[in-house]
């Protein structure tokens, strides 16, 4: 998945939506669509910045297995 954030400000933009932050005004704010907003909160959702890491590692290391 190419993105153009990395996983510490995704997870930033997610906390700020479980802050209570609006979802649409986030969105705009960070320049991203609602549609990527939800991809993100399906992937990251309840993750910290060091399991995210830790997830991208464990993903980079399969791929090269397989």
């Amino acid at each position: 998945m190419k993105t153009r954030f990395t996983e510490a400000q995704i997870i930033g933009v997610l906390k700020e939506a479980e802050a209570g932050g609006k979802i649409a005004d986030l969105c705009r704010k960070h320049g991203i669509s609602s549609a990527t907003f939800y991809k993100y909160k399906a992937r990251f959702g309840g993750l910290d910045v060091s399991e995210a890491q830790r997830l991208k590692a464990l993903e980079d290391e399969n791929a090269k297995l397989k």
